[in-house]
């Protein structure tokens, strides 16, 4: 969700108060949005095409590079044609086939996504011909087949009950994350917990972007982090992808899902068309594990798209799944509070999905 400006503060209501209202806003939020998920659609089951045992990345004999269109993007196939690799003409992000692995999130949903995508930063931005450069070589040689946290396993390490993972400082760089503070002045159906929690909100300490300016973390916002935040903290404090230090001009990933919607970083798969409901993307077959996703949920932001997350791919029932960080929830995950995290059928989620970008 995007950042808003801070309110005014006001007298604070008393804590049973405020619990009250808590408790009546999210039960209300939850049950209208089961609502709308009940009338979906059932989902023929989607499966991924089976890939085989992995090649070395050495073994360039048992390779073979292909392009494609829509977006423009190079392949690598192993000898008997199955997919290695996904390159992104314009992108940093990078699908590489390995290990299969299993997510879930037991506490708030049955869901559970297995899959054998690693997705990861490269150093620069993919372009035609790059498989014979020597930067790539060195880099595919050092992650191909690895097990090293990937963007997937980082968003992980800040869901339900994620345990704490400290820096060689002691700074805490991981562990269950909150969406935010609670909103004292919050109202029975929306804002009941704050947003503009940042990652350096998360960690505690003050951060300095490359533009010079220096932001410094509020005590009450710590370990929390509101959607764009938990992007942020996923591709940029972890994986290294430049942030700005606002939605203004300059090079890298701006601060708000609408910000990040509408900058010139990565590569649209799903172009933004507008906000309205008329707007929904007609296929979303072209998204690949580890696109950004932008949705439109709050009809007073006017044309600001107001929530981001990140597509994992299809669940062992088949439906397209992403996590993101969401007041309902309290954090990070890929549950059913607010909305079941499917971008398939008719649900909260899928009807109000209105652009993708591939970092």
């Amino acid at each position: 969700m995007t950042a808003s400006s801070k309110r005014r503060t006001r007298p604070v209501l008393h804590a049973a108060t405020v619990i009250a209202l808590l408790a009546g806003s999210a039960y209300f939020t939850i049950e209208l949005r089961k609502e709308e998920q009940a009338k979906a659609p059932a989902i023929v089951s989607i499966k991924d095409t089976p890939v085989g045992g992995a090649t070395k990345a050495g073994d360039e004999s048992a390779q073979k590079w292909e392009r494609l269109k829509n977006p423009e993007r190079s392949v690598l196939r192993d000898g008997k044609g199955a997919i290695l690799a996904t390159f992104t003409d314009g992108a940093r992000t990078a699908t590489l086939t390995g290990p299969s692995r299993t997510f879930t999130e037991p506490a708030t949903t049955k869901t559970r996504v297995v899959t054998d995508n690693w997705v990861r930063l490269m150093p620069e931005p993919w372009r035609n011909g790059a498989e014979r450069e020597q930067w790539f070589k060195d880099w595919f040689k050092k992650y191909f087949g690895s097990q090293e946290d990937d963007l997937f396993a980082m968003a992980f390490q800040y869901g339900d009950q994620a345990p704490v993972k400290k820096d060689a400082e002691g700074v805490p760089y991981a562990g269950d994350a909150s969406f935010g503070p609670l909103n004292p002045n919050g109202s029975v159906g929306n804002d009941y917990r704050l947003e503009e929690s940042d990652f350096y909100d998360y960690l505690g300490i003050p951060y300095t972007f490359r533009s010079g300016v220096t932001q410094k973390p509020e005590t009450a916002r710590y370990r929390s982090m509101d959607c764009s935040g938990f992007i942020r903290t996923v591709f940029g404090y972890r994986a290294r992808f430049p942030l700005m230090a606002s939605d203004t001009a300059g090079d890298g990933l701006p601060r708000t899902a609408n910000g990040m919607a509408r900058s010139k970083a990565g590569v649209n798969v799903i172009p933004l068309k507008g906000v309205g409901a008329a707007d929904r993307p007609t296929t979303i077959d072209v998204l690949q594990p580890g696109d950004l996703l932008f949705f439109k949920l709050d009809g007073r932001t006017g044309e600001r798209l107001d929530h981001t997350g990140i597509f994992l791919g299809t669940d062992t029932e088949g439906h397209k799944i992403f996590i993101s960080s969401r007041e309902e929830a309290n954090g990070p995950t890929i549950g059913d509070k607010g909305g079941t995290s499917r971008l398939d059928g008719n649900g909260y989620y899928a009807t109000t999905l209105r652009s993708a970008k591939r970092l």
